[in-house]
């Protein structure tokens, strides 16, 4: 069996970010890789959405952004602008066919159904599948997005909703979310955050049928694509291994308070490849420790008290949209994290730090 200097455990976004960075940065021109990836073909299966708060290597695969927003719960919605960082909403099946077609070209690179096949004794490796064991009783992002096409104009593309809760919570935190791409295209999302063991909450089908059909009043539709998901809202105690790092989810890259991930695998990405030639002995790179210490007692106020989460993540928005994007973001400042602080139900929040 063939040895390499770098092996990705997983070809997803996080292992194919990473390969891309590199390659196109030449750390893989006097280098070889391996890829290991089960799947048989590369085809759309997820759409990464995200502010963009600063620059990518994929804005062609971007297929629509956004600078107008709202939030909404059953008794009041919020308009809000973010032209300085737009919303931006990734094709996975563009972000695919991008990375693949470059990493084709280079010889040093191969790609493997199973690490069996690669003597891995000498290579550094970089692990992006988590090791989930028995955590259906933790909280999750759980969600079911379709795209719907219309037979006439009907949605504005100018403007998304981030966030409509203006739905059955079942005593847990529901909300719908919808991303027009067109006038007639868009793509209609139920997420809930909950634990996985209640297969009640899991109708997404019927969900979807009837927030079209009774909220948006859309009785006639086509659906050209799904996706279902779950993102884990915790973090996963992976062991430390001589010679391997985590990426990606995998590697706490998921920011607890939102399932954003993408970005975050951008950066860790852009780190490993600045840092690639000391890589054994440089510091991993990490979510800032502020944001999990707040995502985490977010997290205990919505497991306590869902029924007010919308209320709660409405006033998230209370301040300028700039200081909830850059928080959300984790680019925000002192000042900022004290503005949405400050924002928040304070005995709600402080009772959960006691």
């Amino acid at each position: 069996m063939k040895e390499f200097d770098y092996i990705i455990i997983g070809g997803g976004c996080a292992g194919l970010s990473l390969a891309y960075e590199l390659e196109i940065f030449d750390k893989l021109k006097d280098k070889t890789l391996a890829i290991i990836e089960p799947r048989d073909d590369y085809k759309r299966d997820k759409t990464w959405s995200f502010w963009k708060v600063f620059s990518h290597n994929f804005e062609d695969c971007v297929k629509k952004s956004w600078d107008n927003f709202t939030i909404n719960t059953p008794n009041k919605t919020k308009y809000l602008e973010c032209p300085t960082t737009p919303y931006q909403a990734i094709d996975s099946g563009l972000f695919y066919e991008k990375i693949l077609s470059r990493l084709r070209l280079n010889k040093n690179i191969h790609f493997f159904k199973n690490i069996n096949e690669v003597d891995a004794t000498t290579a550094f490796k970089f692990n992006s599948v988590p090791k989930i064991e028995n955590k259906q009783s933790e909280l999750w992002q759980h969600f079911c997005g379709v795209e719907i096409e219309t037979d006439k104009d009907f949605f504005d593309d100018e403007i998304f909703n981030l966030m409509d809760f203006a739905c059955d919570q079942r005593n847990k935190v529901h909300f719908f979310y919808t991303l027009p791409f067109t006038k007639r295209n868009a793509l209609i999302e139920t997420t809930w955050i909950s634990d996985l063991n209640d297969e009640k909450l899991k109708d997404y089908d019927k969900q979807i049928d009837d927030y079209l059909s009774k909220h948006l009043n859309i009785r006639n539709c086509r659906v050209n694509y799904k996706e279902t998901g779950a993102i884990p809202l915790f973090r996963q105690n992976n062991k430390k291994k001589l010679n391997e790092i985590y990426i990606g989810a995998a590697g706490d890259m998921t920011r607890l308070s939102t399932g954003y991930t993408f970005l975050n695998i951008q950066e860790q990405s852009r780190y490993i490849r600045e840092n690639i030639e000391n890589i054994k002995n440089v510091n991993l790179y990490k979510i800032q420790s502020k944001y999990d210490f707040l995502d985490k007692i977010l997290l205990k106020v919505l497991k306590n008290n869902s029924a007010e989460m919308g209320n709660i993540f409405f006033k998230v928005f209370d301040s300028k949209s700039k200081t909830a994007i850059n928080f959300l973001s984790n680019k925000s400042n002192f000042f900022e994290d004290l503005e949405i602080i400050l924002k928040m139900p304070k005995w709600k929040f402080l009772k959960e730090i006691i």
